[in-house]
């Protein structure tokens, strides 16, 4: 462990005890204090649902920062990690941790997730919208991404929209195409314990979904609070400032960079996966 990372962890656990003696005269739920946990697909409000979650810890004893964040790819290196390294992290985490992961729907992990040890949301978007996303972060955004360099190297934006739709099966390192990218996450959306948020109702109808997280934490942790004062501390936590990838927070923004050919290579490659989402009806937008 890095010096850093031994204060980090100091600090945190600092502010974990200091949560439970603020909030002392909270009576422990049945089954005890659970795990807040915050699942994303990439590029579709990461940041937005964490900050979100951490708005409890104005109204109970979970901590007001994450205990951690797990990727199953590493940044820098792309390198895919173990299934058995999701698995180790999930067991790390304890009563009253809030963590944040972008984690595949694996058998082993679902099991974990979908007991009451965890309060378990999955919020996704509009796949269009993440692969235009995807190109303004390893473009400008993220000069240490594995990708960054040949992202640079191509030509113009089309030309970076099509490989953050088809991958890259050209490369050793593990990049395909959006659909497939999204696939290991897909099983989420087949567990009521878990539950499933679209980014685009944040953004479009937010008091709507934010009265929905609340009483999906509510269900575990039933609380005497006035549910005013809980949604107020949910919504105040929300802060794009703080996000360092958060670039319009719009919806529907792939519609002005979309050509026809794009159109025409992502109904090839995802156009089911926009009508499981929810996103479209058919083939025809």
């Amino acid at each position: 462990m890095t010096p850093r990372a031994f204060i980090r962890r100091v600090v945190y656990q600092t502010e974990k005890l200091y949560q439970r003696a603020r909030f002392a005269s909270l009576s422990e739920p049945r089954g005890g204090w659970p795990i807040l946990l915050s699942i994303s697909f990439p590029k579709s409000g990461t940041h937005l649902l964490d900050q979100i979650l951490l708005g409890f810890s104005k109204v109970t004893p979970f901590p007001f920062r994450l205990h951690s964040f797990y990727a199953e790819y590493e940044g820098e290196s792309g390198r895919k990690r173990a299934p058995e390294q999701a698995i180790d992290w999930l067991d790390s985490l304890r009563p009253r941790d809030a963590a944040s992961a972008h984690l595949f729907a694996r058998p082993e992990a679902v099991d974990r997730v979908i007991k009451p040890r965890f309060v378990p949301y999955f919020i996704f978007r509009d796949p269009r919208d993440v692969v235009v996303s995807h190109v303004f972060y390893v473009t400008d955004m993220e000069a240490r991404h594995i990708h960054h360099d040949h992202y640079q190297s191509l030509p113009d934006f089309n030309a970076r929209l099509n490989v953050s739709i088809l991958g890259r099966p050209d490369t050793e390192t593990e990049f395909p195409d959006i659909a497939s990218r999204f696939a290991p996450y897909l099983g989420w959306l087949d567990h009521p314990e878990v539950m499933k948020i679209h980014f685009e109702d944040l953004i479009n109808d937010r008091a709507a979904t934010l009265n929905r997280i609340a009483d999906h934490f509510l269900a575990r942790v039933p609380l005497q609070t006035p549910r005013e004062r809980i949604l107020d501390s949910l919504e105040s936590s929300i802060n794009p400032s703080r996000s360092p990838t958060f670039r319009s927070g719009k919806t529907g923004e792939w519609k002005k960079f979309f050509t026809p050919e794009h159109k025409k290579v992502f109904k090839e490659v995802a156009g089911e996966l926009l009508v499981k989402l929810g996103y479209e009806k058919d083939g025809e937008w």
